[in-house]
């Protein structure tokens, strides 16, 4: 989980935390990422996996403005609720989402990442 939390502050630092919501949710929950030496990064999270992991990293939350919703129309006080209501409503598994994925990959390559 620390490698996840890792790659989450490295995409933040890049600023790649806006515009590529749908992308990153297609890439942790169904695809693998590994370091540039080989050592896992993740192997696919649960959608409750990932709620949980962008509470504890307090992801922002503006983000869910990429996939076309209100921030407001989720649950406010719930960080866990607010997220897994999100990644539902992504449709992670469109085409769409597989192409946000394709294009996020190799942004992460200069980050030391590697998407199979």
């Amino acid at each position: 989980m620390d490698a996840l939390r890792g790659l989450l502050e490295d995409l933040k630092r890049h600023g790649f935390e806006r515009g590529h919501t749908r992308g990153l949710f297609q890439l942790l929950i169904g695809r693998r990422i590994h370091t540039a030496d080989g050592a896992v990064v993740c192997r696919g999270l649960t959608w409750r996996e990932l709620a949980a992991l962008l509470k504890k990293v307090r992801w922002p939350k503006e983000v869910v403005r990429d996939l076309g919703l209100d921030p407001a129309t989720l649950p406010p006080r719930d960080r866990h609720q607010f997220w897994y209501m999100a990644i539902s409503q992504a449709r992670i598994d469109s085409a769409e989402a597989r192409r946000a994925g394709e294009a996020l990959a190799p942004l992460l390559q200069p980050l030391g990442y590697r998407v199979t």
